[in-house]
């Protein structure tokens, strides 16, 4: 990965900063996003000393704001010269439905219109290199899930929080074959996976008895484990031209859910995903 350029989200923390620590082991330039300045600070210097490598940097932003999103896709641009890989990891679980800033139930617009507005508006610098890649990171969740058009917001009835979490994460598997399909004949690449079930902080923003369970829960694995496919489906050249696939985290490619296939929901999901983000 040496003279490659790194971009990874929600990489203060878990996944995100294992992934940022293996591609930088492997040489790439590494620009990890976060939300908090001091955190992603932090987690950028121990990528430094962990690895030896310096060409660490970090950008702040909130990314279930679309304006933040824009505000991060400007300032990267104007900072860095290229970008060969893409990685979608920022997301969250709410079990309490919240709306975000731009009036989006919370987990649609982070792990959704998150991975699609920042995807679309970077789109230019990945299609300029000679080959690059977008990872996008999923969840095995997205079995459970089903796109509703007619509820996309989680308005009607009971919120079900774990459903609108499995609802966004087939939204990533559809947002990822589709965008493979858009990019027939380019240089880039799209990919997603299911990192598999990490012992790491995701899900502890939804209380104590939430942060109990999740201490609880057996068979975890570690966050250099959780990383590992996205750090393969980054770097490898094993996946070199494979686009459009769904991986476990055991690295290897897996059917994804019946709906993830279906052409007509993954281009109407794209069509509504520009008009929500105002493409």
């Amino acid at each position: 990965m040496k003279n490659k350029t790194v971009l990874i989200t929600g990489a203060s923390a878990g996944i995100g900063l294992h992934t940022a620590i293996g591609l930088a082991k492997l040489g790439a330039q590494v620009v990890m996003v976060g939300r908090h300045e001091r955190r992603t600070a932090e987690a950028a210097s121990l990528v430094k000393s962990q690895t030896g490598n310096q060409a660490i940097s970090y950008l702040i932003a909130d990314l279930s704001s679309q304006k933040e999103v824009r505000r991060l896709a400007s300032e990267f641009t104007s900072k860095y010269q290229k970008l060969d890989v893409l990685v979608n990891n920022a997301g969250a679980i709410f079990l309490n439905r919240k709306v975000s800033v731009d009036g989006y139930e919370m987990t649609f617009a982070l792990n959704h219109l998150n991975y699609f507005l920042l995807t679309d508006l970077l789109l230019d610098m990945l299609k300029a290199q000679p080959k690059a890649r977008i990872v996008n990171v999923s969840s095995n969740a997205h079995y459970r899930g089903h796109i509703n058009f007619g509820d996309l917001q989680s308005e009607k009835g009971f919120f079900n929080g774990l459903l609108t979490y499995s609802n966004s994460k087939l939204a990533n598997v559809l947002f990822t074959y589709e965008l493979a399909r858009r990019l027939k004949g380019t240089t880039v690449t799209a990919n997603c996976l299911h990192p598999g079930f990490v012992a790491s902080n995701f899900a502890l923003n939804n209380g104590f008895l939430v942060n109990v369970f999740m201490a609880f829960m057996w068979q975890r694995l570690t966050n250099e484990q959780g990383a590992r496919t996205s750090i393969y489906l980054a770097s490898s050249p094993e996946v070199e031209g494979v686009s459009g696939r769904y991986f476990h985290y055991t690295m290897k490619e897996k059917r994804s859910s019946d709906e993830s296939y279906d052409e007509n929901v993954a281009k109407r999901l794209w069509e509504v995903s520009e008009r929500l983000v105002g493409l």
